[in-house]
């Protein structure tokens, strides 16, 4: 396509901006699009090269590759996310009615590159495997990558990773008598936490081998190694009874078409007494059937293979395969805009750094985008998160859990 014809067909969709305004420069040309209400987001663009609008019909995976490769800049990304989210449902419209046209060849594609164990490796090592003192650069000295809790004003993100935690472990009652498993370690903040200040013992599972690799360092070192067991196996090779399950911001890598083999496995895994919690980003329910099967920025160049589940998703899934119930459910979405704001901060006031461990201009571009997108993406409630509480039917329903409901 011609770069003029793809920049009349994006003039076009920026003209139908709503909520929030776009000041676009190119050399010495100024356009601007949408009218700022109190709180609407204000974005200036500067454009270096025309190639952008070509990128920009593929949607956010052009947008990601377009800022990667410097043709354009942006005075704040994260207000430029939440300007495309809170503008996003009117295109969602138009993207359902086409969504007969392209689901054929779209299921197809993916269900080629669905999320079987052996690609699930790959595809995880592709994120979490990339280099564990890059994250260090970026979260706090628990190694913790979910968002936070901030219960008071001006905690540091540390303390509010620390409430997070505590909040899943007095959610399912921890007790010492406990064994928890845990699907997705992470780098093992929530087993040293749950083990060395409630008791109980954690089996912990990954299949990222940095994070199996500084998982097992933390743990030894922490003197849990009686306590904690670190396995690399994938969720559907777990066996044995547990009387708790954890899973925090894991089920994104599932896989769409997996969802039910995941929750069916989470409840066989559990006593009768047994209870599950759920820690997850979602995405707004309209969005979700559009986006499932789409290729994106995040499941392109951050995620590969990643899907955020909608809420009706998870319900559906639990009534059609568990014998689950859902107890309690808090929307901590709030908090992952601080979560993000901080990790994003880390990053950027760490850029000297992050290229004397070898990552080059490109990658920063793109994780600082990666940051903002999400940054945004909350902001604009296009995504979301949650805690829900999830419980078999031989769990007590006793006065502790009635103060969660």
């Amino acid at each position: 396509m011609k770069p003029s014809i793809a920049r009349h067909l994006i003039f076009l969709l920026l003209r139908r901006t709503h909520h929030g305004s776009l000041e676009l420069v190119e050399g010495e040309q100024t356009h601007r699009f949408g009218t700022a209400g109190e709180g609407d987001p204000v974005v200036r663009v500067v454009v270096h090269d025309a190639r952008v609008y070509r990128a920009l019909l593929r949607a956010s995976l052009g947008l990601g590759e377009a800022y990667a490769n410097g043709w354009f800049d942006c005075s704040d990304l994260p207000e430029l996310a939440r300007l495309a989210a809170l503008n996003m449902p009117a295109t969602d419209r138009w993207r359902r009615l086409l969504r007969p046209v392209v689901a054929g060849p779209q299921a197809a594609i993916h269900w080629l590159a669905r999320n079987t164990p052996a690609r699930a490796r790959v595809q995880i090592a592709a994120h979490y495997d990339i280099g564990n003192d890059l994250f260090g650069l970026m979260l706090d000295e628990s190694m913790t990558y979910s968002c936070a809790i901030f219960e008071q004003p001006g905690a540091s993100l540390a303390e509010a990773q620390v409430a997070k935690l505590d909040r899943i472990c007095s959610k399912l009652r921890l007790k010492p008598s406990d064994h928890v498993l845990e699907i997705g370690t992470g780098w093992g903040a929530f087993a040293i936490h749950a083990a060395r200040n409630y008791g109980c013992r954690v089996t912990t599972t990954t299949i990222s081998t940095e994070q199996l690799t500084l998982a097992r360092e933390r743990v030894l070192a922490a003197g849990l190694e009686d306590r904690i067991t670190l396995l690399a196996e994938d969720y559907r090779n777990l066996t044995g009874t547990f009387d708790k399950l954890v899973s925090i911001e894991m089920i994104e890598a599932v896989g769409w078409q997996y969802f039910d083999t995941f929750f069916e496995r989470c409840a066989a895994l559990l006593t009768p007494e047994g209870a599950m919690l759920l820690q997850a980003i979602t995405i707004d329910e309209r969005a979700y059937d559009v986006e499932k099967s789409k290729r994106s920025f995040a499941n392109t160049h951050v995620f590969p293979g990643g899907c955020l589940p909608s809420l009706k998703a998870i319900s559906r899934s639990i009534a059609r395969v568990t014998d689950l119930r859902e107890v309690h459910h808090e929307d901590l979405t709030p908090h992952y805009i601080q979560t993000i704001r901080c990790w994003r901060e880390n990053f950027t006031a760490q850029l000297d750094r992050v290229r004397s461990l070898g990552y080059d201009g490109r990658f920063q571009r793109m994780w600082e985008l990666y940051l903002a997108y999400c940054e945004g993406g909350f902001g604009g409630g296009r995504i979301g998160d949650v805690q829900l509480l999830l419980a078999k039917p031989r769990f007590p329903r006793d006065s502790g859990t009635a103060e969660l409901v």
